[in-house]
Formats: C-alpha cells, sequence, structure tokens
C-alpha cells in the first residue's frame, strides 16, 4: 500500500482509507465482519480510518476493533448529531459529542476533528457570523488543540460550491468532500479541489464509488428502465459501459483508480462491507493511477454531463424503487 501526505498535517496516510459508514449497521455489517475487515485493512496497509456520530455504530465498531492495536493508524471523526437535540453553537454540546466519541473509540486523543457539514445550514447551523464563518466551535476545536484530545482540524462538506469560502479563511487542515468527485461526477474539480490545494490542506475523497452507481453496471436498467435517468446521463452510461467492454477493467476498480489518478487528493474512502470487499479495493488500488490517455477517454464522457440534472435524485437508485418526481 502506497502512502500519500496529508497536506500540511504532514501525516502520510494510506492512498485508500476505511469509511466507517459500511462497517456499521447501515452497511449491515454483524460486529465480527466488520472487525475482520477492518483488522485485513490493517494487515494490507490501509492506516486510515473515517468515522462520524452520524454514521450509526461506527465509532463504537472502530473502537472495538482498533482497542490494542499498536501498528500505526489514524483516525478522523466529526462533531454533530449528537446530543440530541443538538445545538452546534452550544460548547457543552460540542463537548458532550466528541466526549462520547472518545468513549467509543475507546481513546484519549483524535488525529483529525472534522466539522460535520459545515456548508449545509439546513442541517447544522454553526455559524454566529455566517459571512466570517466564526462561530464557537472553531474556538472549541482550538481549545481541544490546546488540551492535547486532538492533532488537525477538518471540514467534512459534501456540497460543491458551498464550502469552497470556509476553505478559503485557512484555518483547516483537511477537507473530505465527498459525492462530487467521482468518474462521472466532476462538480469539486471547479472550485473545491483547487482551492484546497491553494491552502495546502490534506484531501479525503469520499465515496469513489457515488454510493454505489459506480459500484457494477445495470446494463439492464441503462437500457430498458431507470426513467429517472435524463437522456444525456443515459447516454453517458452507454458510453462509459462501451468502454468498460474495450478496456477490460471492472467498473469499481475504474472508478477507484480514476479517484486515485488525481495527485492532490491524500487519500480515497472505500465503503468496504467485509474481507472480501477489502482485499478487492487494496488490490484495485495496487494497480495504480489510470495511464493518462484513459483518463482523456473517460474526461470526454464525463463531459457530456458536465453538471448534475436538477430533477436528478441525490443517491441514483439503481436496483430500487424510485419514488420521485414525474411519478404519480
Amino acid at each position: 500500500m502506497h502512502t500519500r501526505t496529508l497536506g500540511r498535517t504532514g501525516l502520510h496516510v494510506s492512498e485508500v482509507g476505511l469509511g466507517g459508514l459500511f462497517v456499521s449497521r447501515f452497511g449491515n455489517a454483524d460486529l465480527d465482519s466488520a472487525v475482520a475487515a477492518i483488522h485485513r485493512a490493517l494487515e494490507l496497509g490501509v492506516n486510515y480510518f473515517d468515522t462520524a456520530p452520524g454514521y450509526h455504530n461506527s465509532e463504537e465498531v472502530l473502537g472495538i476493533a482498533l482497542e490494542g492495536v499498536t501498528k500505526p493508524h489514524y483516525i478522523s471523526t466529526k462533531l454533530g448529531g449528537r446530543p440530541q437535540p443538538f445545538n452546534p453553537r452550544d460548547k457543552d454540546h460540542l463537548r458532550r459529542s466528541i466526549e462520547e466519541s472518545l468513549r467509543l473509540l475507546k481513546r484519549d486523543h483524535i488525529d483529525l476533528l472534522f466539522i460535520h457539514e459545515p456548508d449545509r445550514p439546513g442541517q447544522y447551523d454553526w455559524w454566529e457570523d455566517r459571512a466570517a464563518f466564526r462561530g464557537p466551535v472553531r474556538e472549541f476545536m482550538e481549545e481541544l488543540k490546546q488540551e492535547g484530545v486532538i492533532s488537525y482540524t477538518g471540514l467534512g462538506g459534501t456540497t460543491a460550491y458551498e464550502i469552497v469560502p470556509i476553505l478559503a479563511t485557512g484555518e483547516y487542515d483537511v477537507v473530505l468532500t465527498a459525492f462530487n468527485y467521482s468518474l462521472l461526477w466532476r462538480e469539486a474539480e471547479i472550485a473545491v479541489l483547487p482551492e484546497a490545494e491553494r491552502q495546502g490542506m490534506g484531501i479525503v475523497a469520499g465515496s469513489p464509488l457515488q454510493q454505489g452507481a459506480l459500484a457494477r453496471r445495470y446494463d439492464d436498467e441503462v437500457s430498458h428502465g431507470a426513467l429517472w435517468l435524463s437522456p444525456p446521463r443515459r447516454e453517458q452510461y452507454r458510453r462509459l459501459y462501451a468502454l468498460l467492454d474495450e478496456v477490460g477493467i471492472p467498473l469499481s476498480e475504474l472508478a477507484l483508480r480514476f479517484v486515485l489518478s488525481h495527485p492532490a487528493i491524500s487519500t480515497t474512502l472505500m465503503g468496504a462491507r467485509n474481507v472480501a470487499e477489502v482485499e478487492a479495493n487494496v488490490k484495485a488500488a495496487a494497480d495504480g493511477p489510470l495511464p493518462s490517455d484513459l483518463l482523456q477517454r473517460i474526461d470526454e464522457i464525463a463531459r457530456m454531463v458536465p453538471f448534475r440534472p436538477f430533477e436528478e435524485p441525490f443517491g441514483l437508485p439503481f436496483g430500487r424503487a424510485y419514488r420521485g418526481p414525474g411519478i404519480a
């Protein structure tokens, strides 16, 4: 497993990390298989593990799996969603959130603490002064640094553009960008990644398989179903599948190696539920970035739909019932 530098933190993190959401109840992983997956990831050189209070029982699972592990590794978690009701401007709530994370993770120190979704005021209203992005959370995170509870701070944002002015403050070490940088979805290329690079931030890429839409092929639905697919997106998928037939690379491998091909991305989170999925992701990563001529062809396909169509479901419901716009 190759490592990359996590921006100005100087930490050397595995180029593939493990996203904790899928070893939780959300991923339907039982405790034994989840622990086995985490241990196998460690054996294969994975040293970066991401979790959050909102990821079901993920913190608890990681705490059990990593207790007593002496092999060097890093854990990131997030502020937000706990206790309930959660007030993001109440320092007591923030303190209780991190104390519960420490308890569940079975440790007295966390390497990286993110503000969870700082760019979505409908989710968490972190900022007293939204123009300057100032609020108690920033002061609290600095206090945690001084106390030795955390080492670095980050922004766990998912919105492609609203997070950019927060990055531009230069006050955070790492950004986790999710759902907006993958084979076909490129919004983060426009502003998020360039601003993070300007600030010398580490970049963590989440959901390289686009919440499952790039995990495997859905030929029948692309050809004959999935009425929620816009005509340009449908044709884009057809072109992508034709490319897969030509180059002989499985879709999930192509998707992971595409994200790994961006030199500014420090680590890419795999959503592995079990040992077999961990091994498959690590094996794909071992083949390294994609060749430049193949990246150019993928870019041509991505430009067919440069922005997400307005009514496209956020999580493309391949293989699931759709109950969105246009359904009576």
